[in-house]
């Protein structure tokens, strides 16, 4: 969630946006289209029109084959940024038990006194 809130420089952030814009309108679009070709073809094969009919298939299968590339593409390109956006992101705390052996003073001078931790902060 904090990289969907700030996944980087700002032209990542358009590039993210506008690539979520896209797949909210071409998937419909391509489900529609791709559907239409479909029924077109079943209609061209009960008038015996098979030409129409295999080009309405190879448009329907050139139009899935163009837009499963495309988001695959799209989501791995935004993949590669999240992870390099998490290698330079991270919060790590590491918590040591505390032992029943060492004396109060010592605890606080090897720093083992309980830590504050912060609700964004992660424990490993």
């Amino acid at each position: 969630l904090q990289w969907l809130r700030n996944p980087g420089p700002q032209h990542e952030r358009r590039t993210l946006f506008g690539d979520v814009v896209c797949f909210l309108f071409i998937t419909p679009l391509a489900t529609i289209s791709g559907w239409l070709c479909l029924r077109g073809a079943v209609d061209h094969l009960h008038f015996s029109s098979r030409l129409e009919a295999v080009g309405l298939i190879a448009l329907t299968v050139a139009l899935f084959t163009i837009y499963l590339f495309w988001t695959l593409v799209s989501f791995r390109y935004h993949c590669r940024l999240y992870n390099e956006w998490r290698q330079t992101n991270q919060r790590v705390i590491l918590l040591t038990p505390k032992s029943a052996h060492i004396p109060h003073s010592q605890q606080s001078l090897l720093g083992l006194q309980p830590l504050k931790r912060n609700s964004k902060e992660t424990i490993i």
